[in-house]
């Protein structure tokens, strides 16, 4: 296949959220017929609710600068699957992920045939052994892994690390992991193994306990490495970590704790954290226009609205504020859209192309202006005065339809 024709049957495995199948069965059988690609490299493991993507990217850039040959695993992408894995910063090429893609979507039909599986692997499964296989031929010196979903039961959870890393955990697809922290947090610590150190990022007392009863390994908590000479600006932050200069290039309060676990990790595996200014992560508080100002923001969960509205609080206090929102059926609409609404002057609702995705007519917001895709919503959100700053937000779909407009 293709690259296109690639992508097209990985869409027609479901979406990877709605059509998980949490279990490492499959995954097992899968990365054994392919030769185990997932041994012999050495991996960091990232788990958490929110920033587990951006401190994924951290320590990878960190990793980079020291001169290692680096290896990414995230997920979702935003506009393009091929972000998904990526060898010291770059995305595989379309040829090699449909490469890939082929070798590991033939090796499956081979078992479904001969009933070593008894249904193909799920999306997000194909995908992780695609990133496996790849990174098996690259020659890497270390991978940094994001897990897709919880941890205990995720695809990735396959590896023993080098080094665990869980960011802060919250309140977000509880209808797979549970419908309290303590439950969330279970499945996050899944990925903590005998002797292996992990690092734990500022969490609440009840994810703490939990992920402590679990822990196989000596801790770091963050909270030991005080930040010093915080400054934190709108386009980023910098702090000092007992003697280690931090810069952050990514914006937001929130990413100061991001930047702390990252650098707390670099540093447990022997790398300095400089490189951490080095750090791309698009679709995060990432300004895309200048006039009007246009700011993307992937906020899909409670933790990560909150972070929003402070953000918007903060730095845009008394500017004229409009929000281009679109979300998913399964979030707590009603409480986010509470959080952002009365900040803005205009909310224009939108829909990104998805199944899951919520009408725009069910999100309460009044007034409202509604569109029914995100390029018309784009397109508006164009035409705001010069004195007034656009959020594009609500949904990771919303954010990357976006953004494959207004980046060039």
């Amino acid at each position: 296949m293709n690259y296109a024709e690639s992508v097209r049957f990985l869409y027609s495995l479901g979406n990877e959220v709605q059509t998980a199948k949490l279990g490492l069965d499959r995954i097992e059988r899968l990365l054994g017929a392919l030769g185990n690609p997932e041994r012999g490299c050495r991996w960091v493991h990232v788990a958490g609710t929110n920033g587990k993507g951006s401190t994924s990217a951290m320590i990878e850039a960190g990793l980079r600068r020291a001169g290692l040959r680096t290896g990414l695993y995230t997920s979702p992408h935003l506009v393009e699957p091929v972000e998904r894995i990526q060898v010291s910063g770059e995305p595989v090429s379309h040829a090699l992920f449909a490469a890939t893609f082929s070798e590991v979507h033939d090796v499956a039909e081979r078992m479904l045939e001969s009933g070593d599986l008894e249904l193909h692997p799920t999306y997000f499964e194909t995908v992780t052994a695609m990133a496996f296989l790849f990174f098996a031929r690259s020659n890497l010196d270390i991978g940094v892994l994001e897990v897709g979903l919880g941890g205990r039961l995720d695809a990735t959870n396959v590896v023993t690390p080098a080094l665990c890393v869980i960011t802060p955990i919250a309140m977000d697809h509880e209808i797979f992991l549970g419908d309290s922290i303590p439950k969330i947090a279970r499945e996050k610590a899944g990925i903590l193994k005998p002797g292996v150190p992990a690092v734990f990022a500022e969490q609440k007392p009840e994810a703490e306990r939990l992920l402590m009863e679990h822990a196989a390994g000596p801790v770091t908590f963050s909270r030991d490495w005080p930040i010093s000479h915080l400054q934190v600006e709108a386009r980023g932050s910098r702090f000092r970590l007992r003697d280690i200069e931090i810069v952050c290039p990514l914006a937001g309060e929130h990413q100061v704790e991001n930047a702390r676990t990252a650098a707390i990790a670099l540093e447990q595996l022997g790398v300095s954290a400089a490189g951490i200014a080095d750090t791309r992560w698009p679709g995060r508080l990432e300004l895309v226009s200048e006039q009007p100002e246009i700011i993307l923001d992937g906020a899909h969960n409670i933790a990560g609205t909150y972070a929003l509205a402070r953000y918007i609080r903060r730095f845009y206090d008394g500017r004229k504020i409009w929000i281009v929102y679109g979300v998913m059926r399964d979030k707590s609409v009603a409480e986010m859209a509470g959080l952002l609404f009365p900040l803005a002057a205009r909310v224009i609702l939108t829909r990104p192309d998805n199944s899951r995705a919520l009408e725009p007519e069910r999100i309460s917001a009044v007034p409202a202006t509604v569109t029914h895709n995100v390029a018309e919503a784009v397109a508006l959100s164009r035409q705001a005065p010069k004195d007034a700053v656009v959020f594009i937000t609500g949904s990771l779909f919303v954010v990357g339809e976006a953004r494959a407009l207004l980046v060039q």
